[in-house]
């Protein structure tokens, strides 16, 4: 496994390796302190294609003012040997300079898409999360990129910039990757202490719930959504809602009467690190 630091490093890399008969690229977008999840997408990549690139870089513009870039869990040692055991050929180490060296004065926004949930509780996120993404397509120019479906709003916004931007990539959204109580892989779960480890597992927990209430014949999204905040504020108590939605899975937008399939999204803050999750849901068609 090879490793790079610069973009001249990473383009030398996969142009050898195209050069050497690899014809497909995948790439799997990271900010490192890796986990069972990211592991999914390299293994995901590996069964698809040729040649498999791992970007680890923490990206400071998706991070508001008071966000946690600077805590946030980096362990490049162990990131590396994790992507070395999942079969990455190569990994992209970039500084912050490399990225955005000086006199960077470009910025990727989404409109429509970006602008509710997170992009209403982290203004600028996800500026930053299409800025930073439209480089690493750029740099590494791969066949396919692999994102996590935990990160809902995040993969649909990146979808819609690949397709405005007549970008020649397609992008795989995996399945969300649990822990054995059903709470979603992050890295931010290790900023959690044992007590709001134990709550936030109400998150997956109140997401089955909705998704119960919808397959027994309840249609007012309203009311699945206070189910949701009921059952959070009864066993998640040091978590703060950010919000609870009903929404239509591919243009985002709030759903009032649930007729057809639908995407549960959700975020919590609690004390040391805020979550999210997500669980789609199937309406039946006997009762659409």
């Amino acid at each position: 496994m090879k490793v790079a630091k610069t973009v001249e490093e990473i383009r030398r890399i996969i142009a050898d390796a195209r050069a050497d008969g690899a014809g497909s690229v995948g790439l799997v977008p990271t900010m490192g302190a890796l986990h069972e999840g990211h592991y999914s997408l390299i293994n995901a990549a590996r069964c698809e294609c040729d040649f498999v690139v791992v970007s680890i870089f923490v990206n400071p513009t998706q991070f508001g003012p008071n966000g946690d870039y600077r805590e946030y869990p980096r362990s490049i040692e162990d990131d590396l040997a994790g992507c070395e055991t999942h079969g990455a050929d190569a990994v992209f180490v970039p500084s912050v300079d490399e990225m955005y060296p000086a006199g960077f004065a470009t910025t990727v926004g989404v409109a429509g898409l970006a602008e509710s949930m997170e992009g209403r509780c982290r203004p600028g996120h996800f500026d930053g999360v299409c800025t930073v993404v439209a480089k690493l397509f750029s740099i590494v120019a791969p066949d396919v990129a692999y994102f996590g479906a935990k990160d809902y709003q995040q993969a649909a916004v990146i979808k819609r910039m690949a397709i405005d931007l007549d970008l020649p990539l397609r992008i795989v959204v995996c399945p969300t990757v649990r822990e054995p109580d059903g709470m979603a892989m992050s890295s931010r779960n290790a900023y959690l202490d044992d007590e709001q480890r134990a709550q936030a597992a109400a998150l997956s927990e109140s997401l089955h719930l909705a998704e119960r209430l919808v397959r027994e014949g309840k249609r007012n999204a309203a009311e699945v959504i206070e189910g949701v905040r009921s059952l959070l504020g009864e066993k998640a108590p040091l978590g703060e809602i950010d919000y609870v939605a009903v929404i239509e899975p591919d243009s985002l937008e709030a759903v009032e009467i649930i007729e057809r399939d639908v995407v549960i999204v959700l975020a919590v803050r609690f004390p040391s690190a805020r979550l999210i999750d997500n669980m789609r849901v199937d309406v039946p068609k006997a009762s659409r």
